[in-house]
């Protein structure tokens, strides 16, 4: 299979222009490796224990040809980090180094900071403009400009080709998968996260079943604020346990140190300031696919009553992961807004580099009305210097602008 591209490759191609050191980091799987291979003038894989030992060996890179050196998997030898950070402050030209992580080294590894010297540019599984089943005419980044123009296109993606996309997974290596062997992969995916990496990453699962119950209340929780506290009720086993609260706090520093939990935090605009708003963050998975399966669900289930509670919050799910990926690339920042007594929320909110603001709603339906508006307009009244525009995203064909201004588009036709 070819090398789909990515929307992190122009902006890795644009830091690489100016950085001396760029790290890409994410989960396992999401392609990091692959998208860094296409730009190292030679690597160094440390999961592979004799180029790990190369690395040992020369941990100035003195014997490095010129070029852009890659270190991959760089957690496994920490002191990479502080070795790139003098070659930046030695006077590394753009583009020397490109490392990449999937987990942030475990506490009592002492490593600077980095700050000023290694650029941190975050890699998630594949949104859905990027799997290559869908063309998108809408940007991103022209609605935050306010400069997108007429809206236009039509698509024909509905409610079922949604929910195929939440099973399949943004992960390149199993989202192109078979059904089958997807389902096996991603099961595979979650043992090794509990069995392997996270005591890898120095937490000892002592019951396996207890995290794996955890997973699925937070995955049940999912584009929801419920307190970890309720999460922690839902652990609960059949048998009446239920873990402390300090080891379920272990749990979600760990799974955060791995990237697998992507959670969306509180948004206050940085001008303007509103007061009374919620900052708990919406709780999400680094991949739709992982809360499905953990839950359970799958495309068709999804689309009967019984998967009716999960399908608008994993569609939101999916609808998050495609903002965030094309966000980035505009350099915006993406968060939600809810008040304190809940009586005004917006699903999503992106704040430009200059304050711009784009309120963004998602609804599992191929019609709008005016009450799926009353949110977004609201936030409009409150700050109308900053909102540039106001969108809904929707599972329907056509994408258009309502008479009060709120931009209709359906998720399939959202790009950078």
């Amino acid at each position: 299979m070819g090398y789909l591209e990515r929307t992190v490759d122009i902006e890795l191609d644009e830091l690489l222009r100016i950085a001396p050191a760029v790290a890409l980091d994410g989960p396992k799987g999401v392609g990091k490796t692959g998208t860094a291979l296409r730009r190292a003038t030679v690597s160094w894989l440390l999961d592979d224990p004799a180029q790990r030992a190369l690395v040992e060996a020369d941990p100035a890179f003195a014997g490095a040809p010129p070029g852009t050196l890659l270190v991959d998997e760089w957690q496994r030898l920490p002191e990479v980090w502080d070795s790139v950070r003098r070659r930046v402050d030695e006077g590394a030209p753009p583009g020397r180094f490109l490392l990449t992580g999937s987990a942030t080294p475990a506490r009592g590894v002492d490593t600077h900071s980095g700050a000023g010297r290694i650029l941190s540019l975050r890699m998630r599984p594949m949104a859905l403009h990027e799997r290559g089943a869908v063309v998108p005419v809408v940007s991103l980044a022209s609605l935050l400009t306010g400069t997108q123009g007429a809206l236009q296109g039509s698509t024909a993606f509905g409610a079922a080709d949604y929910f195929a996309a939440i099973e399949a997974s943004g992960f390149p290596g199993i989202g192109r998968q078979p059904a089958r062997l997807r389902r096996g992969l991603l099961d595979a995916y979650l043992g090794r996260v509990i069995d392997r990496d996270l005591p890898e990453h120095g937490l000892s699962v002592r019951r396996p079943e207890t995290l794996r119950r955890w997973l699925q209340a937070f995955a049940a929780a999912s584009s929801t604020t419920t307190a970890y506290s309720r999460i922690l009720d839902a652990t609960t086993g059949g048998d009446g346990s239920q873990p402390a609260k300090t080891t379920t706090i272990a749990y979600r520093d760990h799974l955060s140190a791995l990237w697998l939990l992507d959670p969306v935090p509180g948004w206050s605009p940085s001008r303007n300031p509103l007061s009374r708003l919620q900052q708990a963050p919406k709780h999400q998975l680094a991949d739709p696919a992982l809360a499905a399966r953990l839950l359970g669900h799958s495309a068709a289930s999804l689309a009967s009553a019984g998967g009716a509670a999960m399908a608008g919050p994993l569609f939101e799910s999916l609808a998050t992961l495609t903002v965030r990926v094309a966000a980035q690339a505009a350099e915006g920042r993406v968060g939600h807004l809810r008040t304190r007594n809940g009586d005004h929320e917006v699903d999503l909110v992106v704040e430009g580099v200059d304050g711009a603001v784009l309120g963004i709603e998602v609804k599992l339906s191929a019609t709008v009305g005016d009450r799926d508006v009353r949110h977004l307009l609201w936030m409009r009244e409150q700050l109308p210097h900053a909102v540039v525009d106001l969108v809904v995203l929707t599972t329907g064909t056509r994408a258009y602008r309502r008479q009060d201004g709120v931009a209709v588009v359906p998720l399939a036709l959202l790009g950078p």
